[in-house]
């Protein structure tokens, strides 16, 4: 029987790995199935900048022809999964949402990609970003602007954009998304998904960040995570059991001491007492994301035992200082020498945030934020062993915008929408975005849940007794049915 791409949309990547080891599917009816989806949705969602059908065919003939052979088949044999375009991948093009480097193709594959190359998974293609990845959204220069699975007319948030995108649309079960400002947690919450940015340095990144010889791309060292947007928590922890663990190419990694695909597991929680903040006491919120997310909550006191207690982390906006940050780890002079001639052709925003001039107590200013915001979410955290908050201030809104201009009801700062994401890339934290639920107008909201410093596994396991509560597997966009009965 020929698996359709329907019915192959509705397997987990772990599904999917163990049909094919045991030879029910093999890799490459799984990557057709793959291929059919994607062209069925790209021509609505543009999820892949760079599609690779033929190299995913010949990845999928490899793992087959190992299987044939008789040879240990890996944790991801098979699995089709989609890979961000700040991501290198060798031989594969790797734009980054820039005209600057359309045609650039990386020399090396990033520690994540090899980690996935070698556990048997199958790249479909490149997903799209915004320029460099500064922004949450998911448009660029380059390539058509990535729409939202749940209303086309809506952005999936950013910047792993086409990752998310992708994955709430059945085209891959995961796919690697990479979070300096929140961009794993950011489309997770606007597509209805489950994504994890773990601790600081538990996912190796190389030569992303690290390569000085590229200016754009050697950018966000001291913030960036590299993580799994998927449509489960257990999926999720299968790709973290993959890439997750040390690497001498990036000295920021640390050991890997956690048990992902145990801690996923759906068990009783101990009696947890965990801190609910609805807007950090500080940012303007949505009132049908507070309403969800309060639902959400609730579960967690009603179901799941915990003891969970009205209070704000305690420290001030640092919005302004998390850029700073972000123009620290920025290669300012290679990238303003692009503007005489490349401003034309890049994203306004970018452009702006390069012209404008920065005294050198405004970077050092931003580091002393960082350390007093990391001192107090030490102490937060050592009255409570999570956090829970809405992950965005808004639902998805409409595409070309960087964000609101207006939230409930008050004036706020286009980047104002991701003040829940980026403190923890600044204190390196273990969060995770999970589906909350639905607006009245149908659309995906995400619950955020912030673990200690290296407490992955309590996140995890959270996660997954959150998700056992309270399903989010029947929810899928409308689109798909339209799609599909077409």
């Amino acid at each position: 029987m020929t698996l359709t791409h329907e019915d192959y949309a509705a397997l987990s990547a772990g599904e999917i790995a163990d049909a094919v080891r045991t030879g029910r599917l093999s890799a490459a009816e799984v990557t057709e199935a793959a291929i059919a989806r994607m062209d069925l949705t790209e021509p609505h969602l543009h999820a892949f900048c760079t599609p690779a059908p033929e190299l995913a065919r010949k990845t999928a003939a490899a793992v087959d022809a190992a299987r044939a052979a008789g040879e240990t088949l890996g944790p991801l044999a098979g699995v089709p999964v989609g890979i961000k375009d700040l991501v290198a991948t060798k031989d594969l093009v790797t734009a980054m949402g820039s005209t600057i480097y359309r045609d650039f193709v990386p020399e090396d594959d990033d520690i994540v990609v090899e980690r996935l190359k070698a556990a048997g998974a199958v790249i479909l293609g490149k997903t799209n970003v915004p320029e460099f990845g500064y922004s949450g959204v998911g448009h660029n220069p380059v390539f058509e602007t990535t729409r939202n699975p749940w209303n086309t007319e809506l952005t999936p948030g950013g910047s792993s954009a086409g990752s998310g995108a992708s994955v709430a649309a059945g085209v891959t079960p995961f796919a690697i998304g990479s979070d300096g400002g929140g961009s794993v947690r950011i489309p997770s919450a606007h597509c209805g998904l489950v994504g994890i940015k773990a601790s600081m340095g538990r996912v190796p990144l190389w030569p992303g960040c690290r390569d000085e010889r590229y200016p754009g791309v050697s950018s966000w060292e001291s913030l960036e995570h590299i993580g799994p947007m998927a449509r489960s928590v257990s999926d999720a922890a299968l790709m973290l059991s993959v890439i997750a663990g040390p690497d001498m190419r990036d000295r920021h990694t640390i050991p890997n001491d956690v048990a992902w695909l145990d801690e996923a597991k759906a068990g009783q929680l101990p009696r947890l007492r965990i801190a609910f903040s609805e807007d950090f006491g500080y940012l303007a919120v949505d009132p049908e994301v507070r309403r969800v997310v309060r639902e959400a909550v609730a579960v967690f006191e009603r179901d799941l035992g915990c003891e969970v207690v009205v209070a704000d982390p305690g420290w001030e906006d640092p919005g302004e200082d998390f850029w700073g940050l972000v123009l620290a780890d920025s290669d300012l002079a290679g990238m303003r020498a692009w503007l005489p001639e490349h401003a034309k052709n890049m994203s306004p925003h970018l452009v702006k945030l390069l012209q404008a001039r920065h005294d050198d107590e405004a970077f050092t200013n931003a580091n002393m934020a960082r350390k007093k915001l990391c001192n107090v979410a030490a102490r937060f955290f050592g009255q409570y062993d999570l956090l829970l908050s809405p992950t965005l201030t808004v639902p998805p809104f409409a595409l070309h915008m960087q964000g609101p201009e207006k939230t409930e009801g008050r004036i706020v700062d286009p980047s104002d929408w991701l003040g829940f994401c980026f403190p923890f890339n600044m204190t390196g934290q273990p969060a995770a975005s999970v589906p909350a639920g639905l607006t009245k107008d149908g659309l995906p909201v995400g619950l955020q849940i912030v673990g200690r410093h290296l407490d992955d596994p309590l996140v995890l396991r959270a996660a997954a007794a959150y998700e056992a509560a309270r399903p989010w597997s029947g929810l899928r966009p409308p689109l798909l049915d339209t799609l599909e009965a077409a």
